[in-house]
């Protein structure tokens, strides 16, 4: 019973359970703990919490500085984005904003932050938080993503279902993409030929041309056994070379794993209950995923496609980032 509370959802499917033989890598990892209203701080070498951080009301959207100097953090219900040190968890920067739901950074600079009750994306400049424009979007932004050039910036909004296309120099959309209902998050290749936008209640990912604006191709994700209401498209990851994308499958409590190429589902890891955002370690060979019901990370050998470890969080885990710097 106590290795099925450490790997509840291995347990659960009645499945073998691995612990690597060694570390997972020696980086750092935050969740934002929306019901505690806290960031975990995780090990990723002694796979283990080892620090719980005090932040505003309900954090979800996370992200590190590009330096691993700073932590972002949301806070929805204080209308606010907190900047955390990441050596001393001190909070060393806020940013006033109306309900903050995720945010993407272009480079360093600047912050683009989807403000989800006021239909507006808001671009800011950090640490500073002096605010630099404001873009009215559709009904309930959320999602946001930069291209790899840092020229296009799309935004989702789930009530209008649309991915917005904002050009980075004129500050303003320029094209808007129909998707199926509920789009909660974008995701480009790393090669800028993409922009994948999964949505929710259609349970489908569309594959987005980001030059000519329209949908060339769209993913299910058929699982046997589960309601097509059960599989809820959430996050979107892709490996360093583009081949494959895992996608947070929602209350699926699964991880599907993506050719980019035959755009066909080529396996689905089970992982733990109400998985929402997903997270790279630097060196991609590993992957964690924020279990919203099971108060856990689940850590993806990304080589072997396979779930080798659940590391315990605070409550209801939303949003997961790894430091790009290795621990000390």
């Amino acid at each position: 019973m106590k290795l099925c509370r450490i790997l509840p959802a291995l347990c659960l499917a009645g499945l073998p359970w691995v612990l690597p033989a060694a570390p997972a890598h020696a980086y750092i990892a935050y969740t934002s703990n929306e019901r505690d209203n806290t960031m975990s701080v995780i090990d990723l070498d002694k796979g283990k919490t080892i620090r719980t951080v005090d932040t505003g009301q309900r954090p979800r959207g996370i992200l590190v500085t590009p330096d691993g100097k700073e932590i972002l953090v949301c806070d929805g219900d204080d209308d606010m984005i907190q900047i955390f040190d990441s050596k001393t968890f001190k909070v060393v920067g806020e940013i006033d904003t109306p309900d903050p739901e995720l945010f993407a950074l272009r480079g360093e600079n600047p912050l683009y932050v989807s403000n989800e009750n006021d239909a507006l994306v808001s671009v800011f400049e950090i640490p500073s938080g002096k605010k630099l424009a404001s873009i009215p979007t559709g009904v309930e932004p959320e999602g946001m993503a930069v291209s790899p050039d840092g020229n296009t910036i799309v935004n989702t909004s789930e009530t209008t279902n649309m991915a917005h296309f904002i050009d980075y120099k004129q500050e303003k959309i320029v094209a808007n993409v129909l998707v199926d209902p509920r789009p909660r998050n974008a995701r480009f290749r790393h090669d800028g030929k993409e922009v994948w936008v999964s949505s929710e209640l259609g349970g489908t990912v569309s594959v987005i041309d980001p030059v000519k604006h329209v949908i060339t191709h769209k993913i299910s994700f058929p699982i046997q056994g589960l309601r097509g209401d059960a599989i809820q498209p959430e996050d979107i990851r892709f490996t360093k070379d583009d081949k494959l994308a895992f996608v947070a499958l929602g209350p699926a409590n699964r991880v599907a794993v993506v050719n980019t190429s035959t755009y066909k589902v080529e396996r689905y890891l089970l992982v733990g209950a109400r998985v929402w955002h997903l997270g790279f370690t630097p060196d991609y060979k590993y992957l964690l995923t924020a279990n919203g019901l099971t108060n856990d990370v689940s850590v993806i050998d990304v080589p072997d496609l396979r779930v080798i470890r659940s590391i315990p969080v605070g409550r209801l885990p939303w949003g997961v980032a790894v430091n790009p710097k290795s621990a000390p």
